[in-house]
């Protein structure tokens, strides 16, 4: 089983990317999928995390996820808040919403860590809400080339099935070049 961690903060649609992920494990042919929000005090711009799991088989165990084999962090802020090493497994993926290079957004602890500047995407493709660039679109895209597991075909069906479409032709594109523009190992820079 693969399990998937989403660090970010209310109304940065941290839980819907978590959703559309499993959903689109699903089209791609993963017999076991789950997606579950963990919530502390319900507001905007608070911390939350959202969980997905994605497995060969059947899932029969419903628990909150311990350490996750892959992190994704929507909001960097939150790596000197949160210790998002503490919910990963040795090794674990980390994918990361920045401008910055992998080697430079000050994550230690010998986990490879794949990057992408998901805010200027955002802005460039017009996924704003409220003044915010919204990030769980471009950070799917991430999560889609860094991880390897499930294909961004897919995912941009998972966008099809959830997303209204109004705001879906910006989204894929969006998506497509956050896949295109993630870095870190194992990806050409």
């Amino acid at each position: 089983m693969h399990e998937v961690i989403w660090h970010g903060r209310g109304g940065q649609g941290v839980v819907l990317a978590a959703q559309i992920l499993a959903e689109s494990a699903y089209m791609q042919g993963f017999k076991g999928v789950t997606s579950a929000p963990t919530f502390g005090p319900e507001r905007r711009g608070a911390p939350l995390t959202a969980s997905t799991k994605i497995s060969e088989t059947p899932i029969r165990t419903f628990a909150q996820i311990e350490y996750a084999d892959i992190a994704v962090v929507l909001d960097p802020s939150l790596l000197k808040v949160i210790n998002i090493l503490g919910s990963l497994r040795p090794g674990g993926l980390i994918v990361v919403n920045t401008p910055l290079k992998a080697e430079d957004a000050g994550i230690d602890g010998g986990h490879p860590v794949a990057v992408v500047d998901g805010a200027g995407i955002a802005f460039r493709h017009h996924l704003i809400k409220e003044g915010a660039p919204m990030v769980n679109t471009p950070l799917l895209g991430a999560f889609a080339r860094a991880a390897n597991l499930v294909f961004l075909e897919y995912i941009e069906k998972g966008l099809k099935w959830k997303l209204s479409s109004t705001v879906l032709a910006n989204n894929l594109s969006a998506l497509r070049d956050a896949y295109e523009a993630t870095r870190g190992p194992g990806l050409e820079n």
